[in-house]
């Protein structure tokens, strides 16, 4: 048990929450590896590097309109023998009227690198 990385991992997770809703893609690219990767929810695609992310987000953002995405961390492991940890959690998307507009799961890997937690790697399933 490492409460402070714990403190630390939701700290950066609330920050990329608030860069989704305030659409700062130069904030969530803070939050990533260099050679990170995310698994979609629903079709399944594979962003790969935190470049590929950063432009995916911004074109997410120029759209006239676009759902706000929010993670919600229900576990945290914190790995006893490396500097890694997983996240557990549930998401979901709100249109403009605040409606959901889709929900499900995701695990996330973290890794703390010169004293940061990143996010190397997530996965993203569609539930609803």
């Amino acid at each position: 048990m490492n409460p402070a990385a714990e403190l630390a991992i939701r700290t950066r997770r609330a920050a990329f929450n608030r860069a989704i809703a305030e659409g700062d893609a130069t904030a969530i690219g803070l939050t990533l590896a260099r050679d990170c990767v995310m698994l979609t929810g629903t079709d399944s695609a594979v962003i790969a590097g935190r470049l590929a992310q950063v432009k995916v987000w911004k074109r997410e953002f120029a759209a006239g309109s676009r759902d706000i995405y929010v993670r919600t961390p229900e576990a945290i492991d914190i790995s006893a023998v490396e500097p890694i940890a997983m996240e557990h959690g549930s998401w979901h998307g709100t249109n403009s009227s605040g409606e959901r507009t889709a929900e499900g799961t995701y695990a996330a890997k973290w890794r703390e690198v010169a004293g940061e937690w990143v996010i190397e790697a997530e996965v993203f399933v569609t539930m609803a």
